[in-house]
C-alpha cells in the first residue's frame, strides 16, 4: 500500500452534486492498494499516518502528529498511486489491487486510522469520479510505502 499524506489548512471532497466531504487545518491523504497488500500493510500505513510529526511545535520544529495538534482528516482512494510510467507514455495500473480487495484494505486502514487517531476519518467515495481540493500547508507531502518501509 501507498499513502501520500498532505498536510493542510482545508481539503474537500465532491461526488456529483450530492456528496461532499470537507476538514479544517490537518492531513489529506491519497491511498493506494497494490495486488498482495494484506491487513497488515493496512495497520502498518495507518499507525505511521496517526504518529506522523510533520506539525508544528511551539519552536517551529516539525514535532507534533495530527493528533498533537486536534487535527482534521480526509481520506481519499485513489489506485493510480500505484502508476507505472517505466514502459511507454500511458501509465499502467497492473500493480493495483483489484477493487473489492481495494475497498477492503481502503476502509481497514481508515477505519484503523479513525481508531488509533480518535478523529472521524472523512472519506471520498471508493471508486467515484471525485474533486478533490486542497491548499498544501507548507507545502508538507510525504510519501509512506508499506513495502519499503525500513
Amino acid at each position: 500500500m501507498r499513502v501520500v499524506i498532505q498536510r493542510v489548512s482545508r481539503s474537500s471532497v465532491k461526488v456529483a452534486p450530492d456528496y461532499f466531504r470537507e476538514i479544517g487545518w490537518g492531513l489529506m491523504v491519497l491511498v493506494g492498494v497494490e495486488k498482495g497488500d494484506t491487513a497488515e500493510d493496512a495497520e502498518y500505513l495507518a499507525r505511521k499516518t496517526a504518529a506522523l510529526r510533520i506539525f508544528d511545535d511551539e519552536s517551529g520544529v516539525m514535532n507534533r502528529s495530527v493528533v498533537d495538534v486536534d487535527g482534521e482528516i480526509l481520506s481519499i482512494s485513489q489506485f493510480t498511486l500505484l502508476a507505472s510510467t517505466r514502459k511507454g507514455n500511458r501509465p499502467s495500473y497492473i500493480r493495483s489491487a483489484g477493487g473489492e480487495v481495494a475497498r477492503v484494505l481502503y476502509e481497514t486502514y481508515c477505519n484503523r486510522l479513525s481508531e488509533l487517531s480518535g478523529i472521524e476519518v472523512k472519506r471520498g467515495i471508493f471508486g467515484a469520479h471525485m474533486e478533490v481540493e486542497l491548499v498544501n500547508d507548507g507545502p508538507v507531502t510525504i510519501i509512506i510505502d508499506s513495502k519499503l518501509c525500513e
